[in-house]
């Protein structure tokens, strides 16, 4: 098989990629670990920066997301009673929306197969040769039978597991990572959001997150230890332990209902330097990840897909090699700033195990300087709704 992009990875991120390499007229073909019915099952992030719905609309795919997204201007912020609200549009003229990231791979895959794009599904065993020569392949097994690709360009977009990283010799990559020591049990539950908008919450007993999916589909999050397990908590103990964490106002008028998913993630910064090698690009988490509490980790890997699609573009249809050239160094400039707000938000507002009563004052001070002072809420406005491409 011949094709001139082959992606790794059959995500938001790789299907992105595709969509948009498709439009301009360039041939791939997606290979994915996973059955189409596995990736759809998959419950992730769906707060969307203004950039990524931009690249959304430029693939084609913006129309379902336009209609049936939640527009979000702002987000409540609080710490015990303490709350105060960062409003994005004023601070950042811009806004974020919720659109579940299932949703997103959904209309994705739709449009892949409306445009009879060539998408494999169940691939085993993929091992990259050649990456570092003009003539790279893709080699996997599907049913039992070994197949090659012949391509000129190797997206991986595979994630931390995945095989693209790993290709890449050890001597030549740079590894930076911090592991944080806990973890965020999530519940989603068929209930009605407590408030229009995100609340992020901090308080003596751990962080806690109320988010939503739809008027009647509500995503809540608690600090969790890293030895717990989804089946140690009960609905019962979550929906207690989430009212002990948001102000009274909210917890008075919360309502809870049966959980239809429960899970346990750990929180991790992870970057891997450079997101080249020869003629294979990493994109998304096969090259970085960052902790959930800055809705960055979908968010940045779009934003590697806007410039490795630039890249492409530029050299298909202008034989110009700057694009792809310039792709590490541009890609991991706005990598690091997303690391740095993710890293930020979490510390401010999560229960490390080893503060002490002073870095407890400080959170303290932190939070109160940022409800106070207005260009501190305009920093965190422009971060959370996505800093320029």
């Amino acid at each position: 098989m011949r094709t001139q992009v082959t992606i790794i990875g059959g995500g938001p991120s790789g299907l992105l990629l595709g969509q948009l390499l498709h439009g301009a007229g360039i041939d791939t073909v997606v290979l994915e670990r996973q059955s189409k019915a596995h990736v759809l099952s998959r419950i992730r992030a769906g707060i969307l920066e203004t950039g990524t719905v931009a690249l959304m609309h430029k693939a084609g795919v913006g129309q379902r997301l336009e209609k049936e997204c939640f527009r979000h201007d702002g987000t409540v912020i609080c710490h015990g009673e303490m709350q105060f609200g960062v409003n994005f549009s004023e601070r950042a003229g811009k806004h974020v929306v919720v659109y579940g990231q299932t949703e997103l791979t959904r209309d994705l895959y739709e449009a892949r197969e409306l445009a009879s794009a060539k998408t494999l599904f169940n691939i085993e065993n993929v091992t990259i040769q050649g990456a570092d020569t003009d003539t790279p392949s893709v080699s996997y097994e599907q049913e039992g039978l070994t197949h090659t690709i012949k391509c000129d360009f190797i997206a991986g977009c595979d994630g931390f597991h995945g095989v693209s990283r790993t290709t890449i010799p050890a001597q030549l990559r740079r590894e930076y990572e911090k592991l944080y020591p806990f973890g965020w049990l999530g519940v989603l539950s068929e209930t009605p959001p407590v408030h229009d908008e995100l609340i992020y919450a901090g308080s003596d007993r751990g962080f806690a997150l109320c988010s939503m999916r739809n008027a009647n589909l509500s995503r809540y999050y608690i600090q969790c230890s890293l030895t717990d397990q989804p089946e140690d908590w009960s609905d019962t103990a979550f929906w207690e332990e989430l009212k002990r964490r948001i102000p009274n106002e909210y917890a008075d008028r919360l309502v809870t209902g049966a959980s239809i998913e429960k899970s346990i993630a750990p929180l991790r910064s992870f970057v891997s330097e450079p997101m080249r090698w020869g003629r294979l690009f990493l994109c998304g988490d096969a090259a970085h990840i960052v902790p959930p509490t800055g809705a960055k980790g979908l968010n940045s890997a779009m934003g590697d897909v806007h410039y490795l699609f630039n890249g492409f573009q530029q050299f298909y249809q202008e034989g110009d090699t700057r694009g792809i050239d310039e792709y590490s160094a541009k890609a991991l400039a706005r990598v690091w700033k997303a690391e740095r707000f993710s890293w930020a938000t979490t510390k401010l507002l999560h229960r490390f195990p080893d503060d002490s009563d002073f870095d407890r004052k400080m959170q303290q001070a932190d939070v109160a300087f940022l409800a106070e002072n207005s260009a501190a809420q305009t920093v965190f406005a422009q971060n959370y709704v996505g800093l320029p491409y």
